[in-house]
This record gives structure tokens, C-alpha cells and sequence, in this order.
């Protein structure tokens, strides 16, 4: 039984995606479509009953979700990817960046851009929900650009950290935001690792890559 990873083309799971090829993994891709309302169908909800994406589904079976929980998972059994910084302290900085990223960038920032209606009814609130969404990633990035300052990486090389990071940056450049410098210099650096750009291509995105 091969490994079958539920995911939504440039979603969070765009960071999962390109994880599992950095790992060099054997696994059927199946597309979630979350406008169309798949993540709640009772065949999905089947395997993850948080009908959220993504999830990976192991070869005995087991259903991992939620982006940190699959990630770490992916770095400690791959330990040869090196997806984890060596010491203590580097892996939890790293854990923390990460979390930030899904848990802060995402959850709390672009949700309330891409779906307004879930944090505010009324349309008429709509713009003050996206405007506290948009000051929420403002500074976001801003704690992220420091934590990149005369770094390459979150850590000496890539790893699980710097793939959450990539989607929010993903996100960012493809609605207009701009990036403050570290973060820019982050995003297109990993636009050039072979495992991005299969990834960004494959999910129907190469145009970023010109």
C-alpha cells in the first residue's frame, strides 16, 4: 500500500507537497477541492474527520493531519534529510517559526482574506475583517523577517520550517503584498530547490517560475 496525500493546489498543503519530494517519497496525490465542498463529503471525512487539509494517509493506514503534525513526522522519519535542525534549541526555534507561520500567518492573517465571510456574517464588515487580516500578516512577516536576518534558512539548511514559510510567502506574492526584504530573499531562494519548482509546476503554477 502506497502513501496517499489528500491536498488543495496552492493551498498550505503546497509546503506538505513539497516536503514529501524534498523526502524523496512514493505517493498517489489526490485533489481535496475545498470550493466545491470535497473536505466535507463522507468519504473524506472518512479519513480526516476535521475535513481540512491536508492529510497523508501511511502505508498501514494511519491518517496524519494538520501541516506541523505531518511535517514533523516526515522530518523524524527521514532523519537523512536533515528537515530538522541537530540540536534542541535549533528544532524548537524551528517548531516555533512554523507554528507561526500555519498558526498565526495563516490562520489568523490570510483566513480572514480568503474567507471573510467565516470571521464576519455581515458583508459590511467584511472590509474592517480583511484590513485586521492584513495588519496581522504586516506584522507577521515583520517578526519573521528579523528571525531570517543573515540567514539563508531558518536553520543552516532547508527544512520543514522553511516550507510553512514558503506558502505564506507564495500566498503573499500572488495577491500583492509585499514582502519585506529577508522574507523576499527567503521566498526566492526556494524557488530555485529542484523540489519546488516539480511541486509549483505539477500543481499548476509554473508561471511563477519564469
Amino acid at each position: 500500500m502506497s502513501k496517499k496525500f489528500y491536498m488543495t493546489p496552492g493551498s498550505c498543503s503546497t509546503g506538505i507537497h513539497i516536503l514529501l519530494e524534498e523526502c524523496g517519497l512514493v505517493f498517489e496525490a489526490h485533489i481535496v477541492n475545498l470550493l466545491a465542498g470535497d473536505q466535507y463529503k463522507p468519504d473524506y471525512l472518512a479519513i480526516n474527520p476535521k475535513g481540512s487539509i491536508p492529510a497523508l494517509v501511511l502505508d498501514d493506514g494511519t491518517a496524519l493531519t494538520e501541516f506541523s503534525a505531518i511535517a514533523w513526522w516526515l522530518a523524524r522519519s527521514y532523519p537523512k534529510r536533515q528537515l530538522l535542525p541537530a540540536t534542541v534549541a535549533g528544532e524548537v526555534r524551528a517548531l516555533g517559526l512554523m507554528n507561526y507561520a500555519v498558526h498565526t500567518l495563516h490562520t489568523q492573517g490570510f483566513a480572514r482574506i480568503f474567507t471573510t465571510e467565516r470571521f464576519a456574517p455581515s458583508s459590511g464588515d467584511h472590509a474592517s475583517v480583511q484590513a485586521q487580516g492584513r495588519q496581522i500578516i504586516d506584522q507577521g512577516f515583520a517578526i519573521v523577517d528579523r528571525e531570517l536576518a543573515g540567514r539563508e534558512y531558518v536553520d543552516a539548511q532547508f527544512g520543514i520550517a522553511d516550507a510553512a514559510l514558503f506558502y505564506v510567502e507564495f500566498w503573499a506574492e500572488r495577491i500583492g503584498i509585499a514582502l519585506p526584504e529577508n522574507c523576499l530573499a527567503h521566498y526566492r531562494r526556494l524557488l530555485t530547490r529542484p523540489a519546488v519548482r516539480q511541486v509549483l509546476a505539477e500543481e499548476g503554477y509554473a508561471s511563477v517560475l519564469r
